[in-house]
């Protein structure tokens, strides 16, 4: 039958892409096992001290507002070659006047406050008008939930001694996670995602990725490339992507650490994570050609950038190869009998386990980490990854409407803080 050849060859092509991923996977994880043998990208010490401006985008952030700054004030780089900016989004609680209380004692902070016709409407914008006063020659972003070491201006400024980087990132940890099963398996995700996935990346060559707080840019860099992109619901991804096109590259630096507050309740996580998949998605779209085009990448640069653009398509390619195969076996009983089926029964786990940093990198982050008792956890997160299936689906469907209808406008979903991550940092 020609539907079934059709869907047969439609499986494997997904099942092959399955194990693309699966073989990315892998490398990873025993990319970071064996760093040793692996060795790592080196990063040259400098005593250079440039003059770094650190940017805050707060819309009624009252709640957190206080204890970053509380933070940045024990930063231990010196503090006339530091200049932090509030950027008061137009905040409808205490934000700016908590922040105005820290410039009236410390002169390094200063607060800016959004027009309130123009505030509240995302994160790049605010970050852009940031951009507009700063007088650093790098810049660092740091969300207003973060908690970072007090030296981590310094080890974010060490990669930039090598003038073909133009970013550096820092590693996220979660800070309240003992709070709920959410944040115990948000903090599995980012175990996964920075120790093994930014690390392996970093280790060996690949594409970083600048992940839009604790991270570091140069000013002129990020100027010329003409700032945050205040289209993009993930600027991040978005300027990680701009920065390679540019002929530059992004660090990672594992031993740079800063405490997030991550979200505590499933209908957070699902709003948090529905931006996510929209903004990788539109990344997707918009930068895998001129990726796979572009002559400042390698060979091995352009498959990870292609592999990490299109990470949030993985739930979908999964479902899709699980209604396939239903129905091949409706109509052909005898398909599963094929020697094929072991291997997709592995693939298929094998993806789900572990939402987007699978099974073997969760639990080797933990183990490096000596992160022994979380293991018990690995099993939930079955529950993530169904719900980024559910998220990825109705992501792709809204963004192939507004492409139909030229609709592309997206409401910036912001993450509510409660301050609890506090609690657990003080």
């Amino acid at each position: 039958m020609i539907l079934e050849a059709v869907l047969e060859g439609v499986f494997f092509f997904l099942v092959s892409l399955i194990g693309l991923y699966l073989a990315r996977h892998l490398i990873f994880t025993f990319t970071v096992l064996y760093k040793g043998k692996h060795r790592a990208r080196q990063i040259a010490e400098t005593a250079t001290q440039p003059k770094v401006s650190v940017l805050i985008p707060a819309w009624n952030e009252e709640k957190v507002i206080g204890h970053l700054l509380r933070r940045i004030c024990e930063f231990t780089y010196p503090k006339d070659k530091l200049e932090v900016l509030v950027i008061d989004d137009a905040s409808k609680d205490k934000t700016g006047k908590i922040a105005e209380t820290f410039a009236k004692t410390h002169t390094f902070i200063k607060v800016i406050h959004c027009d309130p016709s123009k505030g509240g409407r995302g994160k790049p914008r605010a970050l852009n008008e940031g951009l507009d006063h700063i007088s650093g020659e790098i810049v660092c972003c740091i969300d207003a939930d973060y908690s970072p070491q007090r030296d981590i201006i310094e080890k974010l400024n060490l990669p930039f001694s090598d003038p073909s980087v133009g970013a550096s990132q820092a590693r996220v940890t979660v800070g309240n996670e003992p709070a709920t099963l959410v944040t115990r398996l948000v903090t599995l995700e980012r175990i996964a995602g920075y120790r093994v996935d930014q690390m392996a990346r970093e280790n060996l060559g690949l594409i970083p990725q600048f992940g839009g707080t604790v991270a570091s840019v140069r000013v002129a860099l990020l100027r010329s490339l003409g700032g945050w992109d205040e289209t993009a619901l993930t600027e991040d991804t978005d300027l990680t992507f701009r920065i390679y096109l540019n002929g530059h590259k992004v660090r990672y630096v594992n031993d740079a650490e800063s405490y997030e507050e991550a979200v505590e309740m499933w209908g957070d996580y699902y709003r948090q994570r529905s931006r996510w998949a929209k903004g990788h998605m539109q990344c997707a779209f918009r930068y895998s050609l001129p990726l796979l085009h572009c002559k400042n990448l390698s060979l091995k640069e352009k498959l990870d950038g292609i592999l990490l653009l299109n990470i949030y398509f993985l739930p979908l390619i999964v479902a899709s190869a699980w209604i396939i195969g239903i129905a091949l076996y409706f109509i052909d009983s005898q398909f599963w009998l094929k020697p094929l089926l072991s291997i997709v029964i592995a693939l298929s786990l094998y993806s789900t386990m572990g939402n987007f940093a699978p099974f073997f990198e969760i639990g080797m982050g933990a183990y490096l980490d000596n992160r022994k008792r979380i293991y018990w956890l690995t099993p939930l997160l079955f529950i993530t990854f169904f719900i980024n299936m559910v998220i990825c689906a109705k992501v792709f469907l809204e963004l192939c409407s507004a492409r139909i209808t030229g609709k592309r406008q997206f409401v910036w979903e912001k993450t509510i803080h409660g301050g609890h991550g506090n609690n657990y940092n003080a």
